[in-house]
């Protein structure tokens, strides 16, 4: 049987096509659709299928990850949502989180909230922290508020009332009167999409989820419309930002947990490579068409984070966003990609991004309609690319229009030559990505020289070499597929979702019975999900516990499950957190109360892992095979073009050696050496590149 992988981006849509009897892996990539994804998705199972006659009916599961949702906050092209709320806290969305990103910035500006002021309503009902009812919901008043919304045409509606993580009753009645008042609105409630503590938060993350919930449904039954008339009605699964994927029902129900769907693939990539390789400290480093992101991995375990944010107003300043507490990888986005548009400043200085020009028109080489220059632009200026093997030939880059682009917008205006325009543009996109991943690995705790660099996406391999050599990095593992990295991670994605529950007491006031008792309600919760979505598994339940010491407002997350999959002794959990806290600060408290803030539980389905086959298929220990000839490219080091070696990555052999300056093309992806720099073909299907 086949898995099917599909990563729609901003500019192209990747597939990865895993035959589980032999191990092989086939990659196709075809630019995005913007104006409906599913278009994009069809078009590239019909070239698989034009190589594989038949080969959707023998697929077992379609997997699927997409920018979509966080494309419709950056755009605001979801629906038109209200806001229900507990009476008194109509402006908890604009009131925010009453602190500033930029303590001395008087004039700092955070992105408009979702629900605008006048479609936040208020009703009467009130929680207690407890969990106790002070009052119950006002159902006359609710039926009003309902009527009022329809009245304003709002196409989905976000309930969150205070305190329902500890009692969800009022919330489940205000659904119940809308399902009776209103039959078929679109609802939201934050007890089942984040029942967890921090008001804002958790405001924020429902109405995020109660904005795209439509634009995801009719998206999902684009897609399914598509797949059924190709004859697929089996599973199609959706890509969670935590790492995890699940069956399309419940990702109508829950599309907050899509919003970095596409990218997760990568970071599971390359932890699965790291897993396989041993290697201790990675950094991720996936550069697309669109934007360039980066993920520190240590130990083969993905970094989670419960505060994402999304439309920062300031890229790289925490707290300038709209924040989403659901769990989430923690990949950030550290510059441009390859359709970032270049030009000069008000300051007189090379700027690059944040505009694209994505998928249409794209780069000005593409030859659709673009007219300002790009980073894609810049590098088929300077040699690094090949106008004649761009997508493996199936598209051709026109030299000429991008080189009088680059003169235009930049050159002429700060008297340079093309070729010292285009070395700029592609030498600050490579600064800005080293000086935002140097400043992520040092957040993480990390050692930037100890890390090894996986490089993948269109553009990664491309610009890999110079930034790692910029971070201090020595040595950089580009993959086969680098191109369509993130779709081969949706492959080796685990069936899993996470559940959680706040539940605010000191440690030492729970019993170990209660203890349990909570976690085993969750797994049950997380079970039924699961079990959905994969009939018959056998299923794996992971814990995790948010804690921090009485009176923080910031809490530490860390499993108690550990590698084996056995659950620490609750007696034990007091050392742990402690440990946990002294790995993250250098110290720990004996003097302060620990305290519980969230329960976590993440099942999986127990499934094979994928044996994935990258492998070379040249003569062992020989690249004279794959050596093509050579071209000019630009070097820095000599401040012009140089002649390069150039090769074919399908044509390698494993155990083969050779060094740059040299260029390694494939369909997917460009690699770039330049002088000084060592390469190793690793069997398992990977080169190693050594930095001198």
């Amino acid at each position: 049987m086949f898995r099917l992988g599909c990563d729609i981006g901003g500019t192209f849509t990747d597939f990865v096509l895993f035959d589980g009897e032999t191990g092989d892996l086939e990659f196709s990539k075809v630019l995005t659709t913007p104006a409906d994804p599913s278009e994009a998705v069809d078009q590239g199972i019909a070239v698989i299928e034009g190589r594989r006659p038949g080969f959707l009916g023998a697929t077992e599961h379609v997997i699927h990850g997409t920018t979509l949702v966080i494309n419709a906050l950056i755009q605001r092209s979801g629906a038109k949502t209200g806001l229900v709320t507990t009476k008194g806290f109509r402006d908890v969305l604009g009131m925010r989180r009453e602190a500033r990103y930029d303590t001395y910035d008087i004039t700092a500006r955070y992105p408009l909230p979702l629900v605008p002021r006048d479609l936040c309503f208020e009703v009467p009902e009130r929680v207690f922290a407890d969990g106790r009812i002070e009052e119950t919901l006002d159902i006359e008043e609710s039926r009003r508020v309902l009527d009022a919304l329809a009245e304003q045409g709002i196409e989905s509606i976000a309930v969150c009332f205070l305190h329902s993580y500890a009692n969800d009753a009022n919330e489940r009645a205000f659904a119940q009167v809308a399902e009776d008042h209103c039959p078929g609105v679109t609802l939201s409630l934050s007890s089942e999409v984040l029942p967890e503590i921090m008001e804002y938060p958790r405001t924020s993350t429902t109405v995020v989820n109660a904005f795209v919930k439509p634009l995801i449904g009719q998206y999902l039954g684009r897609l399914d419309e598509r797949l059924r008339a190709r004859e697929f009605d089996r599973g199609l699964y959706l890509m969670l930002s935590g790492g995890g994927v699940v069956g399309a029902d419940t990702a109508r129900r829950f599309p907050v947990r899509l919003v970095e769907s596409g990218p997760v693939g990568g970071a599971l990539a390359a932890a699965h490579i790291g897993n396989v390789v041993g290697l201790p400290e990675l950094l991720s480093f996936d550069m697309g068409g669109t934007t360039a992101k980066a993920c520190h991995i240590r130990d083969g375990r993905l970094p989670i984070t419960t505060e994402f944010e999304v439309d920062r107003v300031h890229r790289f300043k925490k707290g300038s966003g709209t924040p989403i507490a659901a769990p989430t990888v923690n990949v950030i986005e550290i510059g441009a990609g390859g359709g970032s548009i270049a030009q000069v400043s008000d300051l007189g200085l090379i700027q690059v991004g944040p505009q694209s020009a994505g998928a249409d028109p794209g780069p000005i080489c593409y030859g659709r309609g673009g007219e300002r220059p790009t980073v894609t632009d810049a590098d088929l200026v300077l040699g690094y690319l090949n106008p004649a093997f761009f997508l493996g030939g199936e598209m051709g880059l026109r030299l000429q229009e991008a080189e009088e682009g680059i003169r235009r917008a930049v050159a002429e205006p700060l008297s340079l030559t093309v070729e010292q325009a285009a070395w700029g543009i592609h030498e600050v996109v490579n600064e800005n990505m080293a000086g935002a991943a140097r400043y992520h690995i040092a957040e993480q705790g990390g050692d930037v020289s100890a890390a090894t660099m996986i490089a993948f996406g269109g553009a990664g391999p491309l610009h890999a070499v110079e930034v790692a050599r910029k971070l201090g990095i020595g040595k950089v593992l580009v993959p086969v597929g680098a191109g369509v990295f993130s779709a081969l991670g949706f492959v080796v994605a685990p069936i899993s979702y996470e559940v959680s529950r706040t539940h605010v007491a000191p440690l030492d006031g729970i019993a170990e019975e209660e203890f349990e008792g909570m976690y085993r309600e969750l797994e049950a919760e997380g079970r039924a999900i699961i079990s959905a979505a994969q009939q018959g598994a056998g299923l794996v339940c992971t814990r995790a516990l948010d804690m921090c010491y009485r009176g923080q407002g910031s809490n530490i997350r860390f499993d108690i499950t550990d590698g084996q999959g056995s659950d620490i002794p609750f007696h034990s959990i007091d050392q742990r957190f402690a440990d946990e806290y002294r790995a993250r600060y250098g110290y720990a408290y004996d003097d302060l109360e620990p305290q519980v803030r969230t329960l976590r539980v993440i099942v999986s389905a127990k499934t094979d892992q994928p044996n994935l086959d990258l492998k070379f298929s040249g003569k062992r220990g020989d690249v004279t095979g794959a050596h093509t000839g050579t071209r000019p490219a630009y070097a820095a080091i000599q401040g012009s073009l140089i002649e390069h070696d150039v090769y074919r990555l399908d044509r390698m052999g494993d155990d083969a050696e050779f060094s740059g300056p040299a260029i390694v093309e494939a369909a997917d992806s460009t690699l770039v050496l330049g002088p000084g720099t060592t390469v190793v073909t690793d069997a398992r299907g990977w080169l190693l590149v050594t930095i001198g």
